[in-house]
């Protein structure tokens, strides 16, 4: 089945590396024209030229998410938008909370937070006008359990969780449908700069992570471009306010 998204228009932001990369094409080819989003320009251009080359539909906007003017012009006159994938996000600082400076803290929230909002302020108009869209926030395992690290990126994406179910609930009589995404450790270039700059080295590192899931080992981009591909379809039509956790039986321990 190739035509999940036939006629549907995807914005995806973050869509140059890693896992909206992976989104973005598996909407290309599930026929969707997809509107690829990043502030890596080249990279998503390249990603643009090679969807089109396999017979795809795809273009690149330049999009730095906690901008509300660069998200005005963007998503503003995308008015057929049907499908909006809030995927956008940064690790921020690595530090115990009493040591993160507020600078800091402000950088990843920008990011993470106001970026989910504003994307998702601007695509509702028309979301509302079409009676019909799906949103589809990147949340993390780290938005359901906790962990002792990384404590801004962990509160940003427990935000994520209940702006998605507000939502949900303020725009279901709209025909719109709202929903998170919940990833394990999936292996990216976010991912793995992390693990370059850890002191065990590459290797150790994804050992580490791999032993994390019951499952033996962590995810591939894919794995969760086929849940936000479930989400965006109208196979999810009764599905709004929910979390789908993809993350190898991570949080089932």
């Amino acid at each position: 089945m190739t035509d999940r998204l036939k006629n549907k228009t995807a914005l995806v932001t973050g869509g140059a590396r890693g896992i909206g990369r992976a989104i973005c094409k598996l909407f290309a080819e599930q026929g969707a024209y997809v509107i690829v989003t990043d502030i890596i320009d080249d990279e998503g251009k390249d990603l643009v030229e090679e969807i089109r080359q396999n017979n795809g539909k795809a273009e690149y906007q330049h999009l730095d998410t906690g901008d509300e003017k660069n998200v005005a012009e963007v998503i503003t006159p995308a008015d057929s938008i049907a499908v909006l994938v809030n995927n956008a996000g940064i690790t921020g600082p690595d530090k115990p909370t009493h040591e993160i400076d507020a600078e800091e803290w402000d950088n990843l929230m920008r990011v993470n937070v106001k970026g989910v909002f504003l994307c998702t302020k601007y695509a509702l108009p028309h979301m509302i006008k079409n009676k019909s869209g799906s949103i589809i926030n990147l949340s993390s395992i780290y938005g359901l359990v906790g962990a002792p690290d990384l404590p801004a990126y962990h509160a940003s994406k427990g935000a994520v969780r209940l702006m998605s179910k507000t939502d949900a609930l303020l725009y279901a009589k709209q025909g719109i449908r709202v929903n998170s995404v919940h990833p394990g450790y999936i292996w990216t270039p976010l991912v793995e700069d992390l693990a370059k700059a850890s002191e065990e080295g590459v290797d150790a590192f994804r050992e580490n992570l791999d032993s994390k899931h019951p499952v033996g080992h962590v995810g591939k981009p894919e794995d969760i471009a086929y849940g936000a591909l479930y989400l965006a379809s109208d196979e999810a039509v009764f599905v709004t306010g929910s979390e789908l956790v993809i993350d190898g039986g991570y949080t089932a321990q």
